[in-house]
């Protein structure tokens, strides 16, 4: 019974629009986060000067906000895939499970 719903669901075609959009937008959205932690990284690693140069007056140096920005972007990102989730994504797999439950 529950290897014939496995196959029910894996054919069905809403199943595979979903798994093909959360794929497609997890990927880009990991290549997203990639970018901006290893970019920071690379930075640190071979701009030591441009990150230490001072901001102002102050103490504060440019790889501060730098960092707390890498921080808030991979934020940023985290609720946008959440949003996007919870609106489409859970809606297909309702969709889907409605659908084969039939």
């Amino acid at each position: 019974m529950k290897e014939d719903l496995a196959v029910r669901i894996g054919s069905h075609p809403k199943f595979k629009e979903l798994v093909s959009k959360r794929a497609s937008f997890s990927s880009t959205m990991t290549v997203l986060v990639m970018l901006a932690y290893y970019g920071y990284i690379l930075l640190i690693a071979f701009d030591k000067e441009f990150l230490a140069q001072k901001i102002g007056a102050g103490v504060t140096s440019v790889g501060i906000p730098l960092g707390v920005g890498v921080i808030l972007f991979t934020i940023i990102l985290t609720a946008l895939y959440v949003r996007r989730a919870n609106k489409e994504f859970d809606a297909l797999n309702e969709e889907v499970v409605k659908e084969v439950q039939k």
